[in-house]
């Protein structure tokens, strides 16, 4: 060690050592008297410098200490130091982030990859190694922003992550490399947008449940929590969270917001920010960003919310949100009120991902009907210059693919300007003010792009346009410390990521996120070890997001070793003191069905928020929006009107109204699990209890029907009393549906609730529950 401290200059050396397939990697820390613990891979090349008494990384390798180098001046100067010193090629890879990686990676479908040749079963690998694909666009492509999903273990995330900081710390400018995750934390991975969840992580409610609890406390408390566990498995961006303003009631990505209340989401935003971003104490480095900071990516600019119909748009057929309510403004409103104005020292969110879907009719200034991603108006005229934002702004994934030959084909979505070349989309993001290309892992486009830069305007000018976004990006990965010290402990982290204290913390979370809605005659709280009966499920067959059909099955909707530690349990109405029903919301669609199209219809048909077969009597004539090169080339009308369509799951309400039956009078319970609202009037009459939530554990349900909890949720969103208030309100608007009135005579509408007492009226209710004259 003595030789160690002569030949640097350093104060204190420490190896260790973690196992990486054959070899064996030694991480060498450095801990300074009064600045950062830095540390190194033995096999990166980097060398320590020792200046004044403190030691220094250098990271490019030249024997001098350069200002990017040194942890003692500003952020933004040594971000600023380090784009001049990039190449064109170097930028261009800092502006790519990956595609999914699951670690290990899949031998085959969405995200696979192979380990010297091979898919990772047949390799002989180990989990936490490179893939050749990883190891390819790291070294050929320079990039440095990687999304991970699927993780083996918190162990195996460590030594992954160890494992590709020591590869790019050799590389270059020993730029280290951003990890980000989408959302993780609820218990189910059920699309594209967050294959994560699910681990062996803390595990909360959905983001509206979170808002159902009216708390802005707890959500912040969520992001102080995640972001450790983020930091422990090398994540430090976040893709979260979701701000669009839920007025569509039927969009598949409602149950992903903070619901559909302006204040109450613009509050949870500022509160999910502060707990993300925040560093305190020891941990702090400057401005409240530090050691368990993880940078949050908020989204999606200006709100993807008002998809017309309820179609999404991550297909064609969802391409367009809409604003027949001239709520443009409005939808903003959880970004300029909420992120971007934190109560914490990190100010704002530190990134932005603007949404596929075409603003229509927005852009007032150049008259374009493009993707968020393409539009300089919606960037830079609005999000910039107007709104003051100089954070990153990140593409939402694939926006510059090509899209897929049939609608329901998971693929690029280059929304109004599908008829561009790949290379020309690059360009017009990049002109757009956007600094990264999310899902892309080739450079070549953003060359290509700055070639026609170059063409148009210049070098000079081009080079610094590259340079901007190049600032922006590195400002992310400096203010989280990642320059001094990117390893992890794989101990530390398993001690760290999901611990009892912070599943105790979700768990809790979960509790006050379950609302109930109705208990006629005091039914609830149930007495434990009382006779139950519980149907089984009919689980309908269905496609996931990626295509892949799973068959229709039967099962019991609950864990029932679980049900079975709180009642006796019989199969045999008759033998029961009370039933409970578990259903899902009714699965409604997507709104489009290929044979439809096949049958001469437009493709188009309803999304449904009831179970029984629904025609779209009161749907609009004329779609506000059309025109797409594959789904509808000649066709300029959306319209579904007259159409009918029913449930995929049609059998949950079947089950709840043979029960009823089956049950001669003793009490039915229904637990609704929801993504959407819910037209209730198809069985509500019918049943004496009714619990909703929003993505939690079985536990937590029974908790709370038993009164181990007593309920103290509040609905985020209304639910409707027909379909036909559903077609007649409009996507941009909060609060204007009709909402169901119960046989007890509540109204479920926004902010309501029921406790063991009756109806909840308390401080939340008082501050965002709005007095509505009219709809």
């Amino acid at each position: 060690m003595s030789a160690l401290k002569s030949m640097f200059a350093a104060p204190f050396f420490l190896f260790f050592f973690y196992l990486n397939g054959m070899a064996q990697v030694g991480i060498i820390k450095v801990n300074n008297t009064k600045g950062p613990t830095l540390a190194y891979s033995g096999n990166s090349g980097v060398k320590i410098l020792s200046i004044d008494g403190q030691s220094f990384k250098d990271l490019n390798k030249n024997g001098k200490l350069d200002k990017y180098e040194d942890w003692r001046l500003p952020v933004d100067e040594r971000a600023k130091d380090l784009a001049t010193k990039m190449s064109v090629a170097q930028i261009a890879g800092l502006m790519l982030y990956s595609g999914h990686q699951s670690i290990p990676a899949a031998p085959r479908g969405f995200g696979a990859a192979t380990y010297n040749g091979k898919p990772f079963p047949e390799s002989g690998a180990a989990p936490f190694d490179l893939s050749d694909q990883q190891k390819k666009f790291l070294s050929e492509d320079n990039l440095r922003h990687v999304l991970v999903t699927r993780l083996q273990t918190p162990e195996i995330a460590a030594q992954w992550n160890n494992n590709i900081q020591a590869f790019v710390e050799g590389l270059g400018l020993g730029i280290p490399s951003n990890n980000s995750s989408d959302p993780r934390h609820n218990a189910i991975a059920s699309a594209e947008y967050n294959l994560g969840a699910g681990g062996s992580i803390s595990m909360w409610p959905e983001e509206l449940g979170l808002a159902a609890t009216f708390d802005p406390a707890i959500v912040q408390q969520f992001g102080t929590i995640a972001s450790k566990e983020y930091r422990a498995l090398g994540i430090t961006t976040a893709l979260s969270p979701q701000i669009d303003l839920g007025t569509e009631p039927r969009w598949n990505r409602l149950v992903g917001t903070f619901g559909e209340d302006p204040q109450l989401a613009a509050d949870m935003a500022r509160a999910y920010v502060d707990g993300f971003q925040t560093s305190t104490g020891t941990d702090e480095l400057k401005n409240g960003w530090g050691l368990k900071s993880v940078n949050a990516m908020v989204k999606h600019w200006p709100s993807g919310g008002p998809e017309e119909g309820g179609r999404d748009g991550h297909f064609a057929y969802g391409k367009f949100a809409v604003y027949p309510g001239n709520g443009f403004q409005t939808q903003m409103k959880p970004f300029i009120d909420g992120a971007f104005k934190l109560s914490g020292k990190t100010k704002m969110a530190s990134a932005v991902m603007p949404y596929y879907t075409i603003s229509y009719d927005q852009d007032k200034k150049y008259n374009e009907n493009v993707g968020n991603g393409f539009s300089k108006y919606i960037v830079t005229d609005l999000l910039r210059n107007k709104y003051g934002y100089d954070g990153v702004v990140c593409t939402d994934w694939l926006i510059t693919g090509d899209e897929g030959k049939t609608p329901d084909v998971f693929a690029g979505k280059s929304w109004g300007v599908e008829k561009m070349t790949i290379a020309e989309r690059h360009y017009k993001v990049i002109m757009a003010g956007v600094d990264q290309f999310g899902g892309n892992n080739l450079a070549g486009p953003i060359l290509e792009a700055y070639q026609m830069g170059i063409k148009e305007h210049g070098e000079d000018f081009m080079r610094k346009r590259l340079e901007q976004s190049a600032v922006r990006l590195l400002r992310n990965i400096f203010q989280v410390g990642l320059f001094e010290n990117p390893y992890l402990d794989p101990s530390v982290t398993k001690q760290v990521v999901g611990n009892n204290g912070f599943m105790k913390e979700g768990y809790d979370a979960q509790l006050k996120s379950i609302v109930m809605l109705k208990n006629k005659n005091h039914v609830l709280p149930l007495q434990k070890n009382k006779t139950v009966y519980i149907p089984k499920r009919i689980v309908p067959a269905g496609k996931d997001w990626f295509g892949n059909v799973s068959p229709e099955k039967i099962e019991y909707p609950v864990n029932m070793d679980l049900v079975k530690k709180y009642f006796n349990v019989t199969e045999d109405p008759s033998k029961a003191d009370f039933a409970i029903v578990f259903v899902k919301g009714p699965m409604g669609g997507v709104g489009y069905d290929s044979e439809d199209k096949q049958k001469g219809g437009n493709g188009y048909v309803p999304i449904t928020l009831q179970y029984g077969p629904y025609t779209a009597e009161y749907a609009r004539k004329q779609s506000i929006a059309a025109g797409d090169p594959v789904v509808d080339p000649t066709n300029k009308n959306r319209s579904y009107q007259g159409k009918t369509i029913t449930a995929a799951n049609y059998s949950d309400l079947k089950s709840i109204l043979e029960t009823k039956a089956a049950m001669a009078g003793k009490p039915v319970i229904v637990s609704m699990a929801l993504s959407n609202p819910s037209v209730m009037n198809e069985f509500e009459k019918d049943v004496n209890a009714i619990i909703v939530s929003f993505g939690v554990q079985d536990q937590a349900l029974l908790d709370i029907l038993t009164g181990k909890a007593e309920p103290s949720a509040l609905l985020p969103i209304q639910m409707p009393a027909d379909m036909k208030t559903v077609e007649e309100q409009k996507e941009d608007l909060p609060h204007d549906m009709n909402c169901h009135k119960d046989s007890e005579g509540n109204v479920y509408d926004f902010g309501y609730g029921l406790n063991w007492k009756g109806v909840i009226k308390d401080a939340r209710t008082q501050k965002y529950v709005h007095k509505k004259n009219g709809k």
